[in-house]
């Protein structure tokens, strides 16, 4: 029997893994009811770890979304010591989220496990540099359920203003994570932009002339209604690369903001050395830039037509991150690997 452990949180990708898994009759192992809280979900961990012996059976399959915090190696032992087998997929490393493990300790943790989904091919690689035994499959992206359709060009138009294409962004506005975000007025020439959430120094932003402020959006509210023509995955300090710990995590992970993005029909721009480029350019789905600097003249040189294609495929991406197939793909393939 395939199963899993549904413990109550707030990250939206661990959210729709649960929900994939339940529409394909993988069966909660977890009994208490989820409650919001730290401590409501201390407990329901504690509990659903302590009930586990008595509840998985041999041949069965765990699969486990890393981190679980304390007991993700306790899992494993006692999967292992009941005959079941066990599948992690990877949201975060805390070597590189948190910094708080070494990659030492990331590896002996992971290599308890009978099977590992990784982000990509980059973050597969830096797994098997550090010594990593475990067979290992990629996601690609990962996928974005939302009861919303994204807006989509009505047929005969044209999706592109040519004249001052929108560049949207959604997430921190502080100044710690996307100090970048205080250069852009500076650097949009025709190009105009407008940023959703929460952090942002309005004092400053009050001077900005390109980039515009439009408040908190829910996601979903987001999803339907957000009108412009790129969504733009970018962290750190600097317009010319995504440097500081925040932009040096983009060359190993994927970050859930691309397919928050392309959930909402946008084509996304990506740093050129972030681990989803070769990912992005291979489905025609957005484009990539090395600097910032680069996007009024790379945006200029995309023809209506040529956009109107990534448009179409970030639309097309939309209905398959919903529906979740590269979950259910990276799944098939552990299926029979293991």
């Amino acid at each position: 029997m395939n199963t899993y452990l549904k413990i109550s949180t707030n990250n939206k990708a661990k959210q729709d893994i649960d929900q994939f898994m339940a529409d394909m009759g993988f069966r909660n192992l977890a009994f208490l009811e989820n409650k919001d809280g730290k401590v409501a979900r201390f407990f329901a961990k504690l509990f659903a770890v302590g009930k586990l012996p008595f509840v998985l059976h041999k041949g069965d399959l765990l699969l486990i979304q890393y981190p679980f915090k304390k007991y993700y190696s306790l899992l494993c032992r006692i999967a292992r010591m009941k005959g079941a087998k066990t599948i992690t997929l990877i949201h975060d490393l805390g070597t590189f989220r948190r910094h708080k493990l070494t990659a030492e300790q990331e590896i002996d943790r992971l290599s308890r496990t009978d099977y590992i989904i990784s982000h990509n091919q980059s973050m597969t690689d830096w797994l098997l540099e550090h010594g990593c035994k475990v067979k290992i499959g990629n996601l690609e992206i990962f996928d974005y359920i939302s009861p919303n359709k994204a807006r989509i060009a009505q047929k005969g138009q044209t999706p592109l203003c040519n004249f001052n294409p929108v560049i949207i962004y959604a997430g921190g506005l502080g100044k710690r994570k996307n100090a970048y975000l205080y250069d852009m007025d500076n650097i949009l020439d025709n190009l105009s932009m407008k940023v959703y959430g929460k952090g942002l120094d309005e004092k400053e932003a009050a001077k900005w002339a390109k980039v515009k402020y439009e408040g908190f959006m829910p996601s979903d509210q987001f999803i339907a209604s957000v009108e412009g023509d790129w969504g733009l995955v970018w962290d750190g300090d600097s317009v010319d690369g995504c440097t500081g710990n925040w932009g040096e995590y983009l060359r190993i992970n994927n970050p859930h903001k691309t397919s928050f993005y392309l959930r909402a029909g946008l084509p996304v721009i990506l740093w050129k050395e972030a681990a989803m480029a070769p990912f992005i350019e291979k489905e025609k789905i957005g484009i990539t830039v090395s600097s910032l600097r680069e996007l009024p003249e790379k945006i200029a040189s995309i023809t209506p037509e040529e956009y109107a294609v990534l448009k179409q495929n970030a639309e097309l991406m939309a209905k398959k991150l919903n529906e979740g197939y590269h979950f259910k793909q990276a799944l098939d393939k552990a299926f029979t690997e293991l």
